[in-house]
């Protein structure tokens, strides 16, 4: 009759169980020295070795000449324990006999001298599956057994195990196996069976056991069944309701490019094909893994946005339970991928560089572009403006900084103090102080220049470089001068940036409208603060998403933006820079009567 391989290759001592080295060594130094306990408790995973190291332990002790803790295997009591039908090696499945009616037989039983060992173990396996009654019922036994008897109880549960049990016995925690060590294992299973595998199949049949040899052994039996020829990663895929490596490559290309229509097309198909979502996710999830630590380990290039993919992983990981107990993983999943692509995909192709930009960048030289009959000339040095770096990481010196350019200060309204823990603050003598501002007639065009220049410049790293230096306005919201232009910058969000401009939109038109009304001095004191040199184009939220939209089908439809020429200010008559009259008048017209 066929054994199952698990069962086949079941160690038969000490020396053969994998993965468990402390525990093999106290056990076999016990053995040794003759101090083992009357009661053991073994828990960990399912398939680690708990009940294998019970039965080979219950073995050594009735040993009559144990060899460095293991049993000999040639003496009668080796051959007795050794035999099925050995009664003073007793299994128990506390599963299936978990009433207090079985733990009482068996302190009827107890009080029996053992009929051919020196020792009666008592194994009861999945113990914490037993009820309150059985388990107070044990309680005394297991504190004081006869001197013959040994008790080793096992469990995948210890929580569920009374700490007045786990008190009496000595504890012994077994581990997962290392995904190396089941390898090793199984390659000489199979040199043993003369069985033809990729050695990829073993890798990832060692990684879908989670630590488990004995379903590492039972998935490569199920694979024997499958196919008598070389067994590949195709066949492993087949077998376990998986996808091929080339189908998941593809997956992650649909879903890293924003291909949404493409992503839902395969989840249908893997459905139809009866394919176990759950599983592929889960494949999905070890396969981007594979390639971050293999991008930040062994330095490979990845075909995907490190971002990207660990975001991924992270919203995958998290949701993993919920999917499980989800009605319909089938929904839950599809949702879940919409959602990710609309959020960070999106977003990735509105901030990268634009796509085929050395030759876009051909035309910063002062050639003509032309575009729907538009022709702009573009100087290179009006693009060349770089964000200033700190390469040593020094602390900011906002009185030096600030004093190099004191009247350009001055003239936005800003004043510095002596003292650098003062910040930026505006002048205290308010009668020295310009208060009138330039209402800027043609400010729309500029901004609709500044956001088309800016998208068509748009750089990632740019982008979190100016989201990191972003934070640094916090420490500026308690400023008594500038507070309040730091928290009109910190209301909205930076969508995009080049090297010279970024987008920050507000929820409100409200907010922009007054945000453009001194826009120079915010212009200012977000380029002091972050020590960065740009100019900002402020929007709306909704006029954001406009632009995103219009900018993704340009890059789908394979066109490029265009730099456009931006406007010169032309201003409106000077007024008194008064907040409240101001912001009245620009947002509600003439309607407005000021007293």
């Amino acid at each position: 009759m066929y054994r199952a391989l698990y069962r086949k290759y079941r160690p038969q001592g000490f020396e053969s169980v994998v993965g468990q080295n402390t525990i093999v060594k106290t056990l076999q130094n016990s053995i040794k020295n003759k101090s083992f306990s009357h009661a053991y408790m073994f828990f960990g995973p399912r398939g680690v070795g708990k009940t294998t190291a019970s039965k080979i332990f219950a073995r050594s002790i009735n040993c009559l000449e144990p060899v460095d803790g293991n049993a000999c295997g040639k003496c009668k009591s080796c051959i007795h324990s050794f035999e099925k039908e050995c009664v003073d090696i007793i299994e128990i499945d506390a599963a299936s006999n978990n009433g207090v009616d079985e733990i009482r037989e068996l302190k009827n039983k107890i009080s029996l001298v053992p009929a051919e060992l020196k020792y009666k173990v008592y194994i009861i396996d999945e113990v914490h599956m037993l009820s309150i009654g059985a388990f107070n019922a044990l309680l005394k036994t297991l504190e004081e057994p006869p001197e013959h008897a040994i008790f080793i109880l096992a469990t995948t549960d210890p929580q569920k195990v009374p700490e007045t049990i786990i008190s009496r016995c000595q504890c012994f925690s077994f581990k997962r196996i290392s995904n190396d060590m089941i390898v090793d294992r199984l390659k000489t299973v199979c040199k043993s069976e003369s069985i033809d595998i990729d050695e990829e199949v073993l890798e990832e049949i060692a990684i879908s056991s989670d630590g488990g040899m004995r379903d590492a052994l039972g998935a490569l039996d199920k694979l024997i069944s499958y196919t008598q020829e070389k067994i590949t990663l195709d066949d492993f895929a087949e077998v376990n309701g998986m996808i091929t490596k080339k189908m998941l490559i593809a997956v992650c290309d649909s879903i890293f490019s924003g291909n949404l229509s493409k992503v839902l097309e395969y989840i249908n198909k893997f459905n139809s094909d009866g394919k176990n979502l759950i599983q592929i996710l889960t494949q999905l999830m070890h396969f981007l893994r594979n390639n971050v630590v293999n991008y930040y380990v062994e330095n490979t290039k990845s075909d995907y946005s490190i971002e990207n993919m660990l975001l991924l992983i992270n919203l995958i990981n998290e949701k993993m339970f919920d999917i499980k107990r989800s009605g319909n993983p089938k929904i839950f999943i599809e949702m879940l991928l919409i959602k990710y692509i609309k959020d960070n995909i999106n977003n990735e192709i509105i901030s990268q560089e634009i796509i085929n930009n050395n030759k876009v960048g051909n035309n910063f030289t002062g050639e003509e572009l032309n575009k729907e009959n538009t022709i702009v000339k573009v100087e290179s040095e009006n693009f060349n403006n770089s964000v200033e770096e700190n390469e040593e990481d020094e602390e900011y010196d906002f009185d030096k900084d600030f004093s190099d350019d004191e009247d350009e200060y001055n003239s936005l309204d800003v004043s510095y103090g002596s003292d650098i823990n003062s910040g930026m603050s505006l002048s205290d003598d308010s009668s020295n102080v310009d208060n009138s501002i330039k209402l800027v007639k043609n400010i729309n065009d500029i901004m609709k220049a500044r956001v088309n220049n800016t998208l068509a410049l748009a750089n990632k790293k740019i982008l979190n470089e100016e989201l990191e230096k972003f934070k640094l306005l916090n420490d500026f919201t308690f400023d008594q001068e500038i507070g309040y232009l730091v928290c009109n910058l910190l209301d909205g969000s930076i969508r995009a940036a080049s090297d010279n401009s970024i987008i920050i939109s507000y929820a409100y038109d409200s907010s922009v409208k007054q945000n453009l009304l001194e826009l120079d001095k915010i212009t200012y004191v977000y380029n002091k603060i972050t020590n960065s040199n740009k100019c900002i184009a402020i929007i709306t939220d909704e006029e954001w998403d406009k632009e995103k939209n219009n900018y993704i089908k340009c890059l789908k439809d394979g066109n490029s933006y265009v730099l456009m020429e931006e406007p010169e200010e032309i201003y409106e008559e000077e007024v008194k820079n008064d907040i409240i009259k101001s912001s009245a008048v620009e947002l509600f017209g003439d309607i407005v009567e000021i007293n």
